[in-house]
């Protein structure tokens, strides 16, 4: 790959720029703060001294070795972000992959973090789907500085033109004078440049040169762990640690009062009791001994928390009562046309209502994190998985009255995130009970704790409202999202790829105490599904295939027809069924990326249980970086998807959740899992959108379509338990 260099240029401090005795490390990037951790000091007649064998930099450490150490500043849970954004740089840096190594970014926000828009600095948080379209450009300027780095020393030290040179994996080659030379020789002798320029659009690789974007290779992540060697916190152990439980309140908002503190204080193990708001801490010298305490534990809880009232069995009535209420104050979504007045058009109007309960995240690894604070308070040290890193560490910092820059945080692998993960509740826990003892804590959430006061996807009313004309157009569409959950119930509502000309879709709100947390795709789940059943009950009604119908609404959005004529060629959709089966259709956008499901499935007429066989499904995510982990985010999706809509449901009496644990709480067996899962990607040159939520709000909509086709019967309630399936049938 050659360059020819023409771009404006900027000065580069040799702040920024460090040449040591152990490599090459430099700040690859336009404008950027060093952190503190690579500062020199200068001594008395101002020269800057080396690194003293400093292995880290911002973006990336080239070893006389020819080891490349790329930095990662996403979460990584699971998704393969630790893979994904790194492959962007080395693709640009035109490094051979096979001596990369990953390695977890400081948690530095203004220097590592990325703006929603792709801009440097922002926020270090993994969620949304971001990770991948918000760093992509990013780190291809990155990588395409730290080649021009290269190039330009090699064209000092050879004295030829830099446009004559190229590069192959991690070697820089003279074509003219047959000579080349590897990237760890180079950063032998790599001096400083006088400017650092931003590489154009224009010179970044055509896609068509890649040798790492868009192909399959393995994730850097895998092996560790399953050879067990991946570190996440829970695992973490050091030295004089001591454990912490928490007994919270059975109601969000009611206070504790621990009626048999002197005896608790007495109990073999106990180092200490700490009052929180929400609950009672124990700090023992075990996790048996905080265990066996914790269960003894009597405590009078206050009166008067507003979730006090809150009964998921008599939500709906109330929901019922708000969506058709002229008078509340709505939170308006979209509002094109007259839908009002559409509704006055020849035709015919449909009505529909659809639910869904609340939901838990049930990651893997319960919450759970480890904190060490100096003996002066001055200092801590914390190592957890988080999705939100920089706001866990200011939190640290908040709690203590300290800078932030005093607060060394050990980022590690999360056990499962699914938005549960980007809120620092759990580790605001740990620093309390840490600053209690002169011992490193480790506080571990058990399952009941996760399940019973977590934080949930909340239950909601779709009230849905269409009028279509004599010609079988679709002329007014009006969706009423009620529930309680504030700005997670909207997402997914507004159908932007459907061309309704009279379109009000408006989030109804009621604040019932409940905490309520994004879960995987946010609204998109429960919306989606009302969207696509709604549409269905309308295409079957007028007699009009569904895919047909979806075809014609999205006649302004050729990229939204090709993904869904797509799904359709994968199944053949309009051939003969086999006998005892139906498929059901879907198409949802989630985080830009476009996509479409068929599923086939079939119905035990006595026990009430749905069985998905099969399950066709077409992406458009942009560009793709790594296709067969897309894949399997996707797969990932619809599994997690499906446990969503058949099983998973939170219930409450009084404000308190009735579930306890996954014996009452039950998720998707490995039994249940389709036959098939087969996905397609569409090939694209544009910007690459998110992926890992894409499939989730596909499921619910394409399973209770089938359901109708196969049935006649209408699901409407999330989720489709055998009993609300007997139930329907026998309706």
């Amino acid at each position: 790959m050659k360059t020819s260099q023409k771009s404006t240029q900027f000065p580069l401090s040799r702040r920024k720029f460090l040449y040591t005795a152990g490599g090459l490390t430099f700040l690859a990037s336009t404008a950027m703060i060093v952190p503190s951790f690579l500062e020199e000091d200068e001594d008395e007649e101002g020269s800057e001294r080396r690194g003293e064998a400093r292995q880290i930099s911002v973006w990336v450490h080239l070893g006389e070795d020819g080891q490349i150490t790329i930095y990662n500043p996403a979460s990584e849970m699971g998704q393969g972000s630790m893979t994904a954004v790194p492959v962007i740089l080395a693709e640009e840096m035109d490094a051979d992959w096979s001596q990369v190594r990953i390695e977890h970014a400081p948690i530095e926000p203004e220097i590592y973090g990325a703006g929603w828009d792709g801009s440097p600095g922002g926020t270090m948080i993994t969620v949304g789907s971001r990770t991948v379209r918000s760093y992509y450009n990013y780190m291809r300027q990155s990588g395409a500085q730290a080649r021009y780095v290269l190039l330009s020393n090699v064209a000092r030290k050879w004295k030829v033109p830099l446009e004559e040179l190229e590069t192959e994996p991690s070697m820089v080659i003279h074509a003219k004078s047959k000579r080349k030379i590897s990237y760890g020789e180079i950063a032998r002798f790599a001096k400083s440049p006088d400017t650092l320029p931003e590489i154009p659009a224009s010179q970044l690789k055509d896609p068509s040169q890649f040798r790492l974007i868009g192909k399959v290779m393995p994730r850097f992540d895998i092996p560790a762990k399953v050879d067990g060697s991946a570190p996440y916190s829970m695992d973490i152990q050091v030295p004089n640690m001591v454990f912490g439980l928490i007994s919270r309140s059975p109601v969000h908002g009611a206070k504790p009062t621990l009626q048999n503190e002197p005896e608790i204080r007495q109990m073999p193990g106990v180092l200490e009791v700490v009052s929180l708001d929400h609950g009672i801490g124990i700090i023992a010298e075990t996790l048996e001994g905080a265990l066996e305490v914790k269960s003894q534990l009597k405590i009078s809880w206050s009166k008067g928390a507003k979730a006090e009232t809150f009964n998921t069995s008599e939500a709906y009535k109330e929901y019922e009562t708000i969506a058709q209420d002229p008078t509340f104050q709505a939170n308006m979504l979209s509002d094109t046309g007259d839908v009002k007045k559409a509704l006055q058009i020849e035709g015919k109007t449909y009505e529909a209502d659809y639910k869904n309960e609340a939901i838990y995240h049930a990651q893997m690894e319960p919450l759970n994190a480890v904190v060490s604070i100096a003996d002066d308070g001055q200092s801590a040290e914390i190592w957890v998985g988080t999705q939100a890193p920089g706001r866990a560490r200011s939190t640290v910092a908040k709690i203590l009255g300290i800078g932030v820059d005093k607060v060394r945080f050990n980022p590690q692998y999360l056990g499962g995130g699914f938005g549960r993960r980007s809120t620092p509740d759990f580790i605001a826990e740990t620093v309390h009970l840490a600053k209690a003892v002169s011992r490193p804590v480790k506080l571990i959430w058990t399952r009941e704790d996760d399940l019973q006061y977590g934080m949930y996807r909340p239950m909601s009313l779709q009230r849905m409202r269409a009028q279509v004309d004599t010609q079988g157009n679709i002329q007014s569409w009006h969706h009423v999202v009620v529930g309680t959950g504030g700005g997670l119930l909207g997402s997914g509502a507004k159908t932007d790829f459907y061309a309704f000309p009279n379109q009000r879709v408006e989030v109804r709100n009621i604040d019932h105490g409940i905490r309520t947390k994004h879960w995987r795709a946010v609204g998109h789940g429960p919306n989606k599904f009302a969207i696509e059943a709604f549409l269905d009950e309308i295409a079957q009604d007028q007699k009009v295939d569904p895919v047909d119908m979806r075809l014609r609404l999205m006649k302004d959005y050729p990229r939204a027809q090709k993904v869904l004529r797509m799904v359709a060629e994968m199944a053949n959709w309009g051939a003969p069924v086999p006998e005892g089966k139906a498929w059901g259709v879907s198409f949802a956008e989630r985080s830009g990326s476009l996509g479409a499901c068929i599923c086939e499935i079939s119905l035990d007429r006595e026990s009430g249980k749905i069985s998905i066989h099969r399950i066709w499904a077409s992406l458009d995510a942009g560009l793709i970086v790594q296709p067969d982990n897309v894949k399997a985010q996707m797969e990932g999706g619809f599994i997690m998807g499906m446990s969503s809509i058949f099983h998973e449901r939170i219930s409450m009496k009084n404000g308190q959740v009735e579930q306890s644990n996954f014996h009452d709480y039950p998720i998707l067996r490995i039994a249940d899992i389709p036959e098939s899962i087969e996905i397609e990607l569409i090939p694209s040159a544009e910007h690459p959108t998110g992926v890992g939520e894409s499939s989730i709000p596909l499921i619910g909509g394409a399973v209770a379509n089938a359901f109708a086709r196969l049935t006649g019967k209408r699901l409407r309630h999330l989720p489709f338990t055998p009993e609300k399936v007997l139930e329907t049938l026998k309706g």
